[in-house]
C-alpha cells in the first residue's frame, strides 16, 4: 500500500498524525539526493551536530549533520575516490548527500547530511588552505623549529616509491657526487589511498633510528591530486615530530609545485634531484674545500713561526733577557730558602705537638687520681650519713619493741591519750605487724615511768 492510500477523505488527523504521514511520504520519495547550495546560519553546539541552512537565490533548506558524520567532514572526489577534510564556514557552496525528512517536531523538512564537499573554487584547493592556516596558527611552520643540514651525513632516510622515478634522481646524483654514503630507503606508496598513512609510518620509523643523519621524503611530479598525499595532516605532524631528532627534507613534484609538507619540514627541495644535491657535496669540492685548508693551515703556521721568531729577537736584546739566568738563579735561592723556613716550622710544630701530647697525658692522670679520691671521700661520708638515718629511722625504734599508734584507720599518728575517746576504734603498728584495737578507757595522767616503777618493785 502507497503512503498516499494511507490518507482517508474526511478524517480528521491530528497534527502529529499528519506530520508524520508527510515525512514517510518525503524519506520514501526522495531516499538520497544531492543538493547543492552555500551555507547560511551555521551552528555547532556542544552535542557535535551541525545545524545550517542551504540556500540559493530563490530558496533555502533546512539541513542537520550528525556527529557521526560531522566529527570529520570529509569529501570525497568521486572520480579519483580521493579523500580530504576541510571546516565548515557561512557562506562557502558546497554539494551535500543525504536523506529528506520532516523534523516532527518543528514541523519542517530538512535535509539529513551524510556526505558533504566545498564547490567553486576546487574542493581540494579549499581543504589545502584551510588546514594550511591551521597548522600555521599551530606553529608547525614556525623557523625556529628548523635545523640545519649536516655537512657530510653518513647515513641517510628516504622515503619513497621504490620504483618512482623520484628515487633513481636521488640515487644518481649521490652516485655521482659521493658514491661512499650509506642510504636506508622506506618503500611507501606516493598516490592514493593508504599513501598518507605509508609516509607517515616511514617518517615514525627513521625517527626512532639514531643512525640516520637525515631524511628525505620525495615524490615526482604531477597534479594537485596527484600529490594530494603530501597535503594531509597525518603526514605534516608525522614530519614535525620527525624534525624533533633529525633534519626533514620535502623534495615534492616539481619548483612549481607547493605541499603542506614543504611548510612543515626543514627544508623545501624543488625536486628529488635538488634534495640530493643539497644533502651532499661534490666529492670533488671536499677534496677541494681540504686542500685550501691545508694551504691556509701551513700559511698561518708560517706566519705564526715567524711572529715567534721576530718577538724572541725583539726579547734578547732586552735587558730582562740577557739578566734571565742570574734572576732565575736568585728565584732558586729564595725558593731554597722559603724551603728551608718551612721545614724549621713544621718541626718546631712537630715538637710542640709531642710536648702538648705528653702534657695531656700527665693532666688526664692528675685528674683521674683527684676524681678517684673525690669519689672515695663521697662514698664515706654517704655511708656515715646512711647509718645515722638509719638509726634516726623509726623502723629501727619499733625494732627494740616500741610500737606507733594510728588514728583514723592508720592516717594521724597518736601523741597524747587524749586524742582518742572510749568506743574508738586505733590502729598499732609493730616492726613486724599491726593490730586492729578499740579503746576502753582513756587515763591521759598516767606516766609511763611509774609502770617502770611498778614492774622494778
Amino acid at each position: 500500500m502507497k503512503n498516499e492510500d494511507l490518507i482517508i477523505q474526511d478524517k480528521i488527523y491530528t497534527v502529529s498524525e499528519l506530520t508524520r504521514l508527510v515525512r514517510l511520504e518525503l524519506e520514501s520519495s526522495f531516499p538520497f539526493v544531492w543538493v547543492e547550495g552555500e551555507i547560511s546560519n551555521l551552528r555547532s553546539p556542544s552535542s557535535g551536530h551541525f545545524y545550517f541552512t542551504l540556500k540559493d537565490e530563490y530558496a533555502q533548506l533546512r539541513a542537520v549533520m550528525f556527529r557521526g558524520n560531522a566529527s570529520r567532514i570529509q569529501f570525497e572526489l568521486r572520480k579519483n575516490h580521493l579523500t580530504a577534510s576541510f571546516e565548515l564556514k557561512n557562506g562557502i557552496k558546497v554539494i551535500c548527500g543525504g536523506r529528506l525528512t520532516v523534523y516532527e517536531k518543528g514541523g519542517e523538512y530538512q535535509l539529513v547530511v551524510e556526505k558533504l564537499e566545498p564547490v567553486g573554487k576546487g574542493a581540494l584547493q579549499i581543504a589545502f588552505e584551510q588546514l594550511k592556516a591551521r597548522l600555521q596558527a599551530e606553529g608547525l611552520f614556525d623557523p625556529k623549529h628548523k635545523k640545519k643540514l649536516p655537512l657530510l651525513p653518513k647515513k641517510i632516510g628516504i622515503v619513497t616509491s621504490p620504483t618512482g622515478a623520484a628515487i633513481r634522481d636521488i640515487l644518481r646524483v649521490i652516485e655521482r657526487r659521493f658514491n661512499r654514503l650509506h642510504i636506508v630507503i622506506y618503500p611507501s606508496l606516493v598516490q592514493g589511498d593508504g599513501a598518507a598513512r605509508n609516509i607517515a609510518e616511514g617518517l615514525e620509523y627513521f625517527s626512532r633510528r639514531d643512525d640516520i643523519d637525515v631524511v628525505i621524503v620525495a615524490r615526482g611530479g604531477g597534479s594537485l591530486e596527484d600529490l594530494w598525499a603530501f597535503n594531509e595532516e597525518l603526514v605534516a605532524r608525522a614530519i614535525f615530530n620527525c624534525m624533533k631528532t633529525k633534519p626533514v627534507i620535502s623534495a615534492v613534484g616539481h619548483e612549481i609545485d607547493f605541499t603542506i609538507a614543504d611548510f612543515v619540514a626543514d627544508i623545501r627541495a624543488s625536486t628529488p634531484s635538488a634534495a640530493a644535491e643539497m644533502v651532499v657535496a661534490r666529492e670533488e669540492e671536499f677534496r677541494e674545500k681540504i686542500k685550501n685548508l691545508f694551504i691556509r693551515l701551513h700559511q698561518n703556521q708560517k706566519h705564526l713561526v715567524e711572529t715567534l721568531k721576530n718577538r724572541i729577537e725583539s726579547l734578547s736584546e732586552k735587558n730582562i733577557v740577557k739578566h734571565f739566568r742570574y734572576n732565575l738563579n736568585t728565584l732558586h735561592q729564595t725558593v731554597d730558602g722559603l724551603n728551608y723556613r718551612a721545614w724549621t716550622a713544621i718541626h718546631r710544630m712537630r715538637k710542640r705537638l709531642s710536648d702538648l701530647k705528653n702534657r695531656n697525658q700527665q693532666l688526664s692522670q692528675q685528674m683521674e687520681h683527684c676524681i678517684r679520691l673525690r669519689l672515695n671521700s663521697l662514698e664515706s661520708t654517704w655511708k656515715q650519713l646512711s647509718s645515722a638515718l638509719n638509726t634516726l629511722s623509726p623502723l629501727s625504734v619499733m625494732k627494740k619493741g616500741y610500737t606507733i599508734c594510728w588514728k583514723s584507720g592508720g592516717l594521724l599518728p597518736l601523741q597524747k591519750a587524749s586524742e582518742v575517746q572510749p568506743g574508738e576504734d586505733i590502729l598499732v603498728s609493730f616492726y613486724r605487724g599491726e593490730l586492729n584495737c578499740r579503746v576502753l578507757n582513756v587515763d591521759p595522767t598516767a606516766k609511763i615511768e611509774s609502770k617502770f616503777i611498778k614492774e622494778t618493785e
